[in-house]
Order: C-alpha cells, then structure tokens, then sequence
C-alpha cells in the first residue's frame, strides 16, 4: 500500500470519487459536492489557514486502486488552548481493512507530531463544528446537509487505534405536524412581553449587520466553554454565501433587547434532499435539476444548526420566543414537516433540556475522539458547560459583591 499526497487535479479528483466504492448500494449517503470539500483545502476560501495549515492523503493499494483517504490540520487559534497541544484529523474513507486505516492514522500522527502536537482529535473539520464533525455511531439515516455519514465499521478502527471518547453529539428529531407543548408557548409569550425585548429575521439587505449581531451573541454565549475562540466574521460570511441558494431568510431569527442582540437560531432547509440527486457534482444539467428539485418542494426537513442566547438574558424565555416566531412564518411553509436540531454535546446540558421541552425525539449519535501520542494513559473529555453561566456573566460585569 501506497500513500500519496493530494497536490494535483489527479489526485484531487481521487480523493473525492473514492467514496463511490465504499458507498456503493449504501441507499442512506449523501455524496457532498466536490467543491464543498475542495473549499475546506482552499487557502483562497478557507479563513482557517490564515491561522493554520492543512493536508491530505490517499491511500492506494498495489494495484493502484484508492482504498482510503484522509486529511491531517492544525488551528493554531485552538491546538494550544487543551492541556496538551491538539491537532486535527478528518475527512477519513477507507475500505473494511484495519491495516489500511491504520496507516491513515499513523500517517496524520506523524504530519502532526513533527508540528510540535501531542494528540489529535477526530474525524473533526478543518472549520468550524457544525459541519464535517464527529463519527457516526448510532442512527445510520440520511444524514441532514454538513453532517458526517459513515459505515458502522469505522468505529472499531478509530477504537482499536487508541482514539478515546472525548464528546458525544446528539441530533434529535422534531415532527412540526405536531403542536409544540403548551407550557413551551406560555413561556414564549412571558418573553415577548418582556420590556425592550423584540424579535427580527435575517434580510439580505442588512446581511452585515446580521454577521456582526451573530458574532457578538456567539462570543459572549460560549465565552465560558473550555477552548473558546471568538467566532469569525469570514467564516460567517463565507457560510452565508455557500448557502444563499437554498438560504431561506425566514429561518434565521435574531433577538434583541433595546436593539443589542442577545440571541439568534440560524435554521437552514435540508438541501441534502437535493443534492442526495447530484452525486457530487454541480455542472450546467445539475443546477438546472437543482432548480427545479427545489421549485418542486423536494426539501421537507430543516435543520438548526446553531443557536445562542446571552448568558446573562438566559432564563428570560428568549428560546422560546424565537421557536414562537421561527413557528409562525414556517405554517406558510406546509411543505416542510420535519426539523432536526444538530448537533447538541453532551457538554451541553442546557440545550439538550431546551430539545426534550420541544419535544424532540432522539435520531443520531456521533462521537468525536481523542488519540493521545504519549504511551500515557489519559482519560480526558470535554468540560461541560456550567449551568449557572449567567450568573458568571453578571458578576463579569458587576464584580464581587462587597
């Protein structure tokens, strides 16, 4: 076996169309778009190689045929903010032979460890974690759009590596054809007659604003989470603009208090219903079936893939007059009668209670590992989130009491 760097269209193009044979009769994979996983290698349009850099690999067999692919990253802002330096590997395909796969792994250890890391999480993103994140262990359906699939083998080779279980993510479930708990709408009317409180959707017109409004309630609503880096407009803004074709500004909803945001739901259509028809590829034939799949209705799901509020608004329901707000405008929009909210840790107690008031139902489990390079035996996992962040937050601002 051969592993060989991906530096050329040749192999580019390899490390993309491998998946069609590990795929192949798996009726539930979605291919991705080629250019969606080109961008993440893409210094031109990805933000993160301005603070770190990235590679990646195929893995041939001797007859030269790709059994396996992987890609290896470090972020600076984040590797040295653990307690030991933490790189990143993901992006990881490989045939149902444990000796291969651990050739991947060793090959992203070794790329890593010669750049001063002492361990590597994966499979991970070399962006942020709402997409490309976390193996798939429990709840092989269709995945919703940015979320890692796999075959249910990979695990026992990230296993019998030494990867150790750092955090688990669960993607719940919510049927819209039914009605939301009564209690959950009583508490969004206590919100909405909040003094000064007041809820908006996203325009195209006011887009920046719309970025900066975001950023300032990520940063402060995820200040107290452990390796915290503030969120960054380009990343924004390059998200806003991979997703405007299927963008519905009426899914995204910020809050307000006397005009300063202090929360925000970014919720998009499920355009995996359509790509799930393109096998990757957008030529001339693809868009024009893109257009007509999604004049057609064929999006039925959304999915909310962030969502914060203040922490010291916290407690004030402004959850919940956001899903007031969010329901209204989606009974115009019959169609869509499924929403999956991913992806919620286990780190974070807070918002896995805000899906249970909702009533949404478990559908998929991913995990993300860690692997230690040491011989050390470390048990480590993420830190949770405390639950009293908005008293943290008010004593930020007020200091000790005298």
């Amino acid at each position: 076996m051969k592993l060989v760097v991906v530096n050329d269209r040749k192999t580019r193009c390899q490390f993309l169309d491998m998946v069609d044979s590990i795929y192949q009769g798996d009726s539930c994979y979605i291919r991705p778009l080629d250019q969606q996983i080109d961008s993440v290698f893409d210094p031109a349009r990805n933000s993160f190689f301005e603070h770190g850099e990235a590679i990646r690999w195929i893995l041939c067999n001797e007859d030269g045929k790709v059994i396996g692919r992987v890609a290896a990253f470090i972020n600076k802002k984040k590797a040295f903010t653990f307690q030991q330096s933490t790189g990143g590997m993901g992006f990881f395909e490989c045939v149902n032979d444990q000796k291969a796969a651990f050739l991947l792994f060793e090959q992203c250890r070794s790329w890593l460890m010669e750049r001063g890391m002492e361990a590597m999480d994966g499979p991970i993103n070399f962006g942020e974690n709402d997409v490309n994140w976390g193996l798939l262990v429990e709840g092989f359906t269709d995945p919703g759009f940015g979320m890692n699939y796999n075959p249910p083998y990979y695990k026992s080779f990230f296993e019998a590596y030494g990867f150790k279980f750092y955090f688990e993510q669960v993607s719940n479930h919510l049927d819209l054809t039914k009605p939301f708990p009564e209690r959950f709408w009583k508490i969004a009317e206590w919100a909405m007659q909040r003094p000064g409180v007041s809820f908006r959707h996203f325009t195209y017109a006011e887009a920046d604003k719309f970025i900066q409004d975001m950023k300032e309630v990520y940063d402060d609503a995820w200040k107290f989470h452990e390796n915290f880096t503030p969120m960054e407009v380009a990343t924004l803004r390059k998200g806003l603009n991979q997703a405007k074709s299927f963008l519905d500004p009426e899914m995204i909803w910020y809050a307000y208090h006397d005009h300063e945001p202090i929360g925000f739901l970014i919720q998009f259509p499920d355009v995996n219903q359509i790509l799930k028809h393109l096998h990757g590829k957008l030529h001339f034939w693809n868009k024009l079936k893109f257009l007509y799949l999604k004049y057609k209705k064929t999006i039925t799901r959304t999915r909310i893939v962030v969502m914060g509020v203040k922490p010291k608004y916290q407690r004030f329901g402004i959850e919940s007059g956001i899903f007031w707000h969010l329901n209204e405008k989606m009974k115009k929009k019959p169609h869509i009668t499924e929403l999956e909210l991913s992806w919620v840790g286990n780190f974070n107690p807070k918002m896995r209670a805000l899906h249970e008031s909702v009533g949404a139902t478990f559908a998929k489990r991913h995990i993300t590992y860690r692997k230690f390079f040491s011989d050390e035996k470390i048990d480590q996992h993420a830190t949770v989130i405390p639950v009293d962040t908005k008293e943290k937050a008010i004593h930020e601002q007020t200091g000790p009491k005298s």
